[in-house]
């Protein structure tokens, strides 16, 4: 199984990939959450400069939000810098990327036609957008030479986008993986995983592991209750949850409910979130138990771990990527 890692893109994030390169992580994934953080795109660059191996891709980028050309061209800019090897596309609907800005997610119905427009481009193809032809008119030296081929993945959680995925013949990024889900195990199926490794004496309700893995477990009860997923009321403190997020004016709920998302406990979580909780998060054990749940995971069709650090993020991935058993954390 492949370990790499996720990050929010705020400025301490390229140095943070830099340092997951030397522990051994094999792709750093960068979230596209405008609303929250800094742009992915720039993140991406600039660990590209201070990098040399490990792969580098948006973690999930949200086609919405840009123009394909655009985006295409950011594309082409990635892999001018670290090599088409180097870069990995994850394209998403929009859980936080346009739930935090008030917007449904994407259609996945849609999904197709909108990735394809990228690659299209990318290609070296003239694409029909908004009633004109566009292509990329880079000239030699100006971008690298068309074709630009490189891998996309789906971020998905139900049946409708792996669906999407598999006629897209795409790989999937998923964080909340239904049971039964069957995976298309000749592709790429990563897992973003959120946890933390507990230290000798600690349990799931030490403030420290509240505090960093925390964040995480509460990004299923933003999701549950925004799908209207039954799979909520299973969660500890779940009624108390959807009283606080009732309370909120729906015209701003959005709003606080995605403050701090997936890297901070906002007002509501800080009334939610226990160390019960925390036992749904599959990467919150102590470092002699992590090999035990990665191969449970394997054995659920997954081959990537994208490790989400939180709190103090040089001790979470130098403890996640020694009690994984990268050789150059050791």
């Amino acid at each position: 199984m492949k370990i790499s890692a996720a990050f929010p893109p705020v400025p301490a994030t390229p140095g943070h990939i830099a340092l997951a390169e030397m522990l051994g992580y094999s792709t750093a994934w960068v979230y596209d959450t405008p609303a929250l953080q800094l742009d992915c795109w720039m993140t991406l660059a600039l660990a590209g400069v201070r990098t040399r191996r490990i792969r580098l891709g948006p973690g999930v980028m949200i086609p919405s939000l840009r123009h394909p050309m655009v985006t295409a061209s950011a594309v082409a800019t990635l892999v001018s810098l670290v090599g088409p090897s180097r870069v990995v596309i994850g394209v998403g609907a929009g859980f936080t990327g346009r739930r935090a800005m008030g917007q449904k997610p994407l259609r996945w119905q849609d999904m197709p036609r909108m990735v394809g427009d990228i690659r299209r481009l990318l290609a070296g193809d003239t694409v029909e957008f908004e009633g004109a032809l566009i292509r990329m008119l880079h000239w030699p030296g100006q971008a690298p030479n068309r074709p630009i081929e490189v891998p996309f993945v789906l971020g998905v959680n139900g049946p409708k986008g792996l669906e999407a995925a598999a006629a897209m013949c795409c790989g999937v990024i998923t964080s909340r993986p239904r049971p039964d889900a069957i995976y298309d195990t000749s592709r790429d199926v990563i897992l973003l995983g959120f946890g933390t490794i507990l230290d000798q004496g600690e349990t799931l309700s030490s403030p420290r592991v509240i505090d960093t893995a925390g964040p995480g477990v509460m990004v299923a009860y933003h999701a549950f209750l925004e799908q209207h997923d039954v799979r909520l009321d299973r969660f500890p403190n779940a009624t108390r949850f959807v009283e606080l997020a009732n309370a909120v004016d729906p015209h701003q709920r959005h709003l606080a409910l995605h403050s701090g998302h997936l890297t901070e406990l906002n007002a509501i979580d800080r009334q939610v979130i226990t160390g019960e909780a925390l036992s749904v998060a599959p990467l919150v054990c102590r470092p002699d138990e992590l090999p035990e749940r990665l191969a449970g995971l394997a054995a659920q069709g997954i081959t990537e771990i994208a490790f989400q650090p939180m709190g103090d993020v040089t001790r979470e991935l130098t403890a996640f990527a020694r009690a994984a058993g990268l050789p150059q954390a050791a």
